[in-house]
């Protein structure tokens, strides 16, 4: 946790793939500090004509290389997040050749209540992540 959801187009191989989530799940560990194991990601491929990603007027370009990503996480502060945001986009340009511009991000913040890891338990209201049992 947190779960990142790529929407990116079809076309990659499976070795860009692997970069791209390789280099997020870094800048996400950077900047989170969350347990290394803590991954969880989701790739979806669209056809160009079944993915929009345009630029709310702010002349932003995009190419075919464009990646919106749907980050699903408790809270993690204004600060935090538009850290993520920078190392992300810089990390992505270096490592995959994917451009700031081509980097869009929505976070989703939900409660320790809404995630469950496995065997129908609710892991943060327990105590088994995240420190003491909860109310």
């Amino acid at each position: 946790m947190p779960l990142l959801h790529f929407h990116i187009l079809e076309g990659r191989n499976e070795a860009e793939i692997r970069k791209l989530l390789d280099t997020a799940h870094e800048a996400m560990l950077e900047v989170f500090q969350v347990p290394r194991r803590d991954r969880y990601q989701l790739v979806s491929e669209h056809k160009p004509s079944h993915m929009i990603v345009e630029d709310t007027g702010l002349d932003i370009p995009r190419t075919e290389k464009v990646v919106l990503l749907q980050m699903f996480s408790r809270p993690r502060g204004p600060e935090k997040t538009a850290e993520f945001y920078k190392l992300l986009t810089d990390r992505l340009k270096a490592e995959c050749g994917i451009e700031p511009s081509d980097v869009m991000v929505s976070v989703v913040e939900n409660e320790d209540a809404h995630w469950s890891f496995g065997n129908g338990r609710a892991q943060f209201l327990t105590g088994e992540l995240g420190g003491k049992p909860k109310g």
